[in-house]
């Protein structure tokens, strides 16, 4: 049996894309898993990393190290990096699949002789570009990873053709696009309810992501008009989450829910008519996101309202989902909802539902399949 190790420096059993990976990998072998929080399903054995072990080199060494530009030092520095290390010495697999730039260096140091599947989810070198220490300290750090190691990577894949385009341009490599796209789902449009339009939007309660504006939008239209957030709570402890549940004021139409797991997102946001996502382009992977929740608002049947957002943008024209506001701004966003009639709202979502299997996880999963199939053959 062929054995698979994946590794993802991040809650797995939470994290959308890496689950859908794993059902990939699950096709061509037995899958170990290295990451943080419980083992997920599916996996023959799950090598927990600790949660305070963290991903980079945040020690007083670490950050010596990347001050300096030692970089090769710290490649398999990072607690939880050095940590996953101590538990693989000695281990053998057939191929390594190695989630985001971080990781690269322990995937290549395993693998051996083994294929290394290098999964960018999105543009490295800028992650977090908005974080003083991380434009100055880390982003330099991502660029070495990715010059030195993806080039020496058996497959390359990233989340749209944009960001492709720059991991091409920056460090001559051709990604396949694996997009985001969720599990289809057996569902149908719900149908309006009269005298009101039902706003939904899921995702992180993470700064950047403009959702103080859908808040701020919905306080400000009129009574037809409801919100309801199904967002994961950041790593500050809630902190952000709590801010934007003071913004809403106990405002009745905007309604704070738990979040649901992604196989069952599909079937909470059928219940809602307009799926929202106004991501200002605060930096590259915000300009160029095509995020899981697109993908999981077309599988809920929903029509969508979006910011002019360019990957997000094409396939929303493409397949006459929903409407674009001119900008980022409340105003903007306004304009873009106030003129939705129910006609349009059900001419968006029957939309959705006609392109749900050619939007589904299915069709991006069978390119990796075919892809991972070559890679093992030639290995």
């Amino acid at each position: 049996m062929t054995r698979i190790l994946c590794i993802s420096l991040s809650p797995i059993r939470r994290d959308a894309r890496v689950l859908r990976q794993i059902s990939v990998l699950r096709e061509l072998g037995d899958v170990v898993t290295v990451g943080y929080d419980e083992q997920p399903d599916g996996v023959i054995e799950h090598i927990r990393v600790p949660d305070d072990r963290l991903s980079l080199p945040q020690t007083p060494g670490g950050v010596l190290n990347l001050g300096l530009r030692r970089f090769s030092a710290v490649e398999l520095a990072a607690p939880g990096v050095s940590y996953a290390l101590e538990q693989l010495r000695g281990r053998e697999f057939d191929l390594v699949v190695a989630n985001d730039a971080r990781v690269l260096g322990l995937a290549f140091e395993v693998a051996g002789d083994a294929p290394v599947w290098a999964d960018m989810h999105e543009w490295a070198p800028e992650e977090r570009t908005h974080v003083l220490s991380w434009r100055l300290l880390v982003a330099p750090f991502m660029v070495h990873l990715c010059r030195k190691y993806l080039p020496r990577a058996a497959a390359v894949t990233t989340v749209g053709g944009e960001i492709a385009e720059l991991y091409q341009r920056d460090f001559g490599v051709t990604p396949q696009v694996m997009r985001n796209a969720a599990p289809f789902a057996d569902l149908n449009p719900s149908e309006m309810v009269a005298g009101r339009i039902r706003l939904v939007h899921s995702g992180g309660a993470v700064h950047g992501r403009n959702l103080e504006a859908m808040i701020d939008a919905v306080k400000e239209l009129d009574d037809r008009f409801s919100l309801d957030l199904y967002l994961v709570p950041a790593a500050d402890g809630g902190k952000y989450l709590g801010s934007l549940k003071e913004r809403a004021g106990g405002d009745p139409r905007v309604v704070f829910h738990e979040p649901v797991a992604p196989s069952m997102l599909p079937a909470t946001l059928n219940a809602y008519d307009v799926g929202v996502f106004w991501i200002p382009p605060v930096h590259t992977n915000a300009r160029l996101t095509l995020p899981n929740k697109l993908f999981d608002y077309v599988q809920g049947r929903l029509a969508l309202a979006i910011g002019p957002t360019i990957e997000m943008e094409r396939v929303v024209r493409e397949h006459e989902l929903g409407v674009i506001s001119a900008g980022f701004d409340v105003q903007s966003c306004i304009e873009s909802l106030r003129a939705l009639t129910p006609d349009d709202i059900m001419r968006f979502k029957r939309a959705s539902d006609a392109s749900a299997e050619e939007l589904s996880f299915e069709h991006e999963g069978a390119a990796a399949l075919a892809m991972l199939r070559t890679v093992l053959s030639a290995s």
